[in-house]
C-alpha cells in the first residue's frame, strides 16, 4: 500500500495554495476556488486542499514534510516570508524540528530525521 495524498480544509484555498508553494510543492491540480492538488518535491506523495465553509471542529491534523538540511530550509523559507513558531528543536526521538501554522491553523513540522525516521534505535523487529 503506498499513501497517495493527504488533503486538508481551507476557508481560502488560494490563500492555502499560496504559502504551500512557498514552501516548495508544486502545484498539478488547478480547480480553484474549491480544490488544488500539490506535489511534494521529493518522493511520490501529492497535498490536496479542498475548500470548505467551516473548518471542522477541533480541526486536529499535524502536516510533517522532511527536509535534507534543515537549517538552509529554515533560511530559505524565512526569506519568502514564512513564520516559525519555534527555533529548530533537538527532539529526543532523534529528530530535528521546527514547528509552523498554515493559513488555516493546521500545524506543520519540517523536520530532518535521516535513518532514525524509519531505523530508529529501539525500532523492533
Amino acid at each position: 500500500m503506498n499513501l497517495n495524498q493527504i488533503t486538508v480544509s481551507s476557508l481560502d484555498a488560494r490563500s492555502a495554495v499560496s504559502f504551500y508553494k512557498k514552501l516548495g510543492l508544486k502545484l498539478i491540480v488547478d480547480a480553484l476556488p474549491r480544490y488544488a492538488r500539490l506535489q511534494c518535491p521529493d518522493g511520490d506523495s501529492t497535498f490536496s486542499i479542498h475548500q470548505v465553509e467551516d473548518l471542522p471542529i477541533n480541526n486536529s491534523v499535524t502536516l510533517y514534510f522532511e527536509v535534507e538540511n534543515l537549517s538552509k530550509t529554515v533560511s530559505e523559507l524565512q526569506q519568502k516570508g514564512i513564520t516559525f513558531n519555534t527555533e529548530i528543536l533537538e527532539q529526543s526521538w532523534l529528530w530535528n524540528e521546527v514547528y509552523l501554522k498554515d493559513p488555516d491553523g493546521n500545524t506543520i513540522i519540517i523536520y530532518h530525521a535521516g535513518k532514525n525516521r524509519k531505523n530508529p534505535p529501539w525500532r523492533i523487529n
